[in-house]
């Protein structure tokens, strides 16, 4: 529920030509506890006040000079970052009634009003606007959850494979390679079986930020679950550009992670493919990935191994 102080506090916006109309409008509002009340004159300057200041409510008269209320609710159309035009409409005629509903006004009033009725329509307008706008942001907040690793706040696989199939088609574009780095930590079951659990997802939030911290802002490190990682290296030449990155990425994530008094050591091993030597899309990238980061296991850990196609570029730590 929107509480009374959210509505007060709301941001409100008076439009009327005739001074005493806002002045009174304004000083009623304020009087009932309203700290955030606009008035102005001039119709053509609201379209630029909404846009910066995403008002909850525009109590709008409808006929001005120069520019009239349908005419301010068109230009409103452009900036409203919702599909909910916050508009009020005031008019003495009724021919306006309709067409101001059509052109998306969310109420009403027909002049001459009682000023105790404008507050009533005036505060109902706000309770729904406020509601809209909290739901909304719920929605978003809920929709970046699931796109997002619950314990490091890193990308899941649903918005990897997003951003690996949107570098690829730039990539293709601009005749460019990718490179994609899963990695996987040498002895973190060890750390779980002798500390706990919380201290391994402590260490697992601490290489997470360590990965970030190592690249760049346009790159994308994201989870997959348990301790395997993907780096997203986007806008490189060729194989050789990958080398450095995975020799930063092996020493960066060897170094002892102090835990709670706890100091624990851990390594990675890191397999690597790339657009377009080991497939045109996500799936691909992440297998071959996936196979070259096996090879990396077996040949010793605390390394990384190009996929099979480019071996003979490989190199190991």
């Amino acid at each position: 529920m929107i509480s009374p102080e959210e509505i007060l506090r709301a941001k409100i916006l008076l439009v009327d030509d005739c001074e005493d109309n806002l002045f009174t409008i304004a000083e009623s509002l304020r009087l009932a506890g309203y700290t955030n009340v606009t008035p102005i004159s001039d119709p053509k300057q609201v379209r630029a006040l909404h846009e910066a200041n995403n008002y909850d409510l525009i109590v709008l008269d409808m006929q001005m000079p120069h520019m009239d209320g349908l005419e301010v609710m068109e230009s409103l159309l452009d900036v409203e970052k919702t599909p909910y035009l916050p508009v009020l409409t005031i008019t003495g005629n009724s021919d306006y009634k309709i067409a101001a509903l059509k052109a998306g006004a969310r109420d009403f009033l027909t002049k001459p009003y009682d000023l105790t009725e404008l507050h009533q329509r005036i505060h109902n307008l706000l309770e729904v606007r406020l509601l809209y706008k909290s739901v909304s942001e719920q929605n978003r907040v809920q929709q970046e959850l699931a796109l997002r690793d619950p314990l490091t706040n890193l990308p899941n696989r649903r918005l990897l494979m997003d951003r690996l199939e949107k570098a690829i088609q730039r990539a293709a574009r601009e005749e460019q390679s990718v490179a994609l780095f899963f990695l996987d930590l040498d002895g973190f079951k060890q750390v779980n079986d002798v500390h706990g659990h919380p201290v391994g997802d402590q260490l697992l939030k601490t290489v997470a930020q360590r990965l970030q911290n190592m690249t760049r802002e346009h790159d994308t490190v994201a989870r997959l679950g348990g301790d395997e990682f993907v780096m997203l290296i986007s806008g490189i030449a060729d194989a050789s550009d990958a080398v450095r990155p995975a020799t930063d990425a092996l020493s960066i994530l060897s170094q002892p992670y102090k835990i709670n008094d706890i100091e624990v050591q851990v390594t990675a091993s890191i397999g690597i493919a790339f657009y377009p030597a080991h497939g045109h899309d996500a799936e691909s990238l992440i297998a071959h990935a996936d196979h070259s980061l096996l090879d990396a296991k077996r040949s010793g850990k605390n390394r990384f191994h190009l996929a099979k196609m480019i071996e003979q570029s490989s190199a190991a730590v």
